[in-house]
């Protein structure tokens, strides 16, 4: 099976814009391809996962990876899938974004001897002149045709500024520099960079005369059309001091059923034989899949050792084991009132609750346990002495919980 081939029936694929010759650019490991990542948080998170799965298939097959990271493009910002304007950032914000990024992107892609390169679109975009750009790039775009794209056709009733009508030029303008630069001739993104994506390939068409490739991937999308990656307490991070490696697993432990296998196909390395196996899977044994999904996509961010660990954890919490590996909360002396801490200070401490009205509402459902045993009392107290007497399991329904020590 070709890599084509393979992406193909993994789903990745949405949109191409020349397939015979992307088959053999990739196929042949002659891609120099590039992904653009907009520095917008100091993390990535899961919404990138895809792309730097691709960058690392890709990659393993031959072909070169570019990561852009965006710290001129994040000036502007992109309106893509939003239905206000962002945020504008600081310069020194989006550097300290960009030097986290590298820092996370390295565990997916070979950097070593120039076998990929990451490189930053404010060493060409912020000292553009502003005169220039009107006259040489704009002169090849057509705002009517601009206006047809999805990313602003959704932004027109409330209201577009004109400094993001400019994202999609500035997207176009780094494809053909790096075109220039470096010999990219392909560009991947979301499915929803599509207007962007061809917006680079027809200047590079027109100002250099030169043929350049675009193919989107397929947004990760639940069962329910929604995106993935996304909890109630926000995003689902790579890095781990944000998002626990723990609950990194215990996200991907808990998808759906309808989509656990449609993840292994997208995300995991697994072989396609393999995974076709598991579509026959029924009942206990799509929680089988969900292990060996959230296993192997913590071991592809955080490694090895903390996958396992996480592993564990999962396995201590359903089966009462040993809850050393268990993500921990540590309580002081600042938390304790009359020399005690109660239940719910005890579940708003962990972060388990956001509340104590949030927290009471847990407790007066039965949705509470400590090391395994219910607590209905909402005036239920603890003492140090208490905590730290044995392993203090704090459980709030069937997902959430935390090991909670004394210091």
């Amino acid at each position: 099976m070709t890599l084509y081939d393979e992406l193909v029936a993994r789903g990745l694929i949405a949109q191409v814009t020349d397939e015979e010759e992307i088959k053999e650019l990739i196929n042949n490991g002659k891609a120099v391809f590039y992904i653009g990542f907009d520095p917008t948080a100091d993390s990535l998170h899961v919404g990138h996962f895809m792309a730097l799965c691709l960058m690392k298939r890709l990659q393993m097959a031959g072909n070169k990876p570019i990561a852009l990271i965006g710290g001129g493009t994040a000036m502007i910002g992109d309106p893509s899938g939003r239905t206000d304007m962002r945020q504008m950032m600081t310069p020194e914000t989006i550097q300290h974004n960009c030097d986290c990024f590298k820092k996370q992107m390295s565990r997916f892609i070979d950097f070593s001897d120039g076998k990929a390169l990451m490189v930053n679109n404010a060493d060409w975009l912020m000292d553009l002149n502003y005169i220039d750009v009107l006259r040489e790039v704009g002169a090849h775009f057509s705002v009517n045709r601009m206006l047809t794209a999805e990313c602003y056709k959704q932004r027109m009733e409330k209201g577009l500024s004109f400094l993001e009508f400019n994202y999609m030029i500035m997207q176009s303008y780094d494809f053909y520099t790096l075109y220039q630069k470096y010999g990219c001739n392909m560009e991947f993104g979301g499915d929803d960079q599509w207007s962007n994506m061809l917006g680079g390939t027809e200047l590079i068409r027109r100002k250099l005369g030169k043929d350049a490739y675009a193919m989107t991937i397929n947004l990760l999308l639940n069962s329910e059309g929604k995106k993935m990656g996304k909890t109630q307490s926000g995003a689902v991070w790579l890095d781990p001091e944000k998002t626990s490696p723990f609950d990194f697993y215990q996200y991907w432990r808990n998808v759906s059923d309808a989509d656990v296998l449609k993840c292994i196909k997208m995300l995991t390395f697994l072989p396609l034989e393999e995974i076709k196996e598991m579509e026959s899977w029924e009942g206990s044994q799509l929680n089988r899949a969900k292990e060996i999904l959230a296993y192997e996509l913590t071991n592809l961010v955080h490694g090895e050792e903390e996958a396992k660990k996480a592993e564990e954890s999962a396995k201590a919490l359903f089966s009462g084991g040993n809850a050393a590996d268990m993500p921990t909360v540590t309580i002081t002396e600042n938390d304790l009132r009359d020399g005690a801490i109660d239940i719910l200070g005890l579940l708003v401490s962990s972060s388990l609750a956001a509340s104590r009205a949030e927290a009471r509402r847990n407790v007066e459902q039965g949705g509470v346990t400590v090391n395994g045993e219910k607590v209905t009392d909402v005036k239920k107290t603890y003492t140090p002495d208490d905590i730290m007497a044995e392993d203090f399991v704090l459980k709030r329904g069937k997902k959430k919980f935390c090991k909670v020590v004394f210091e």
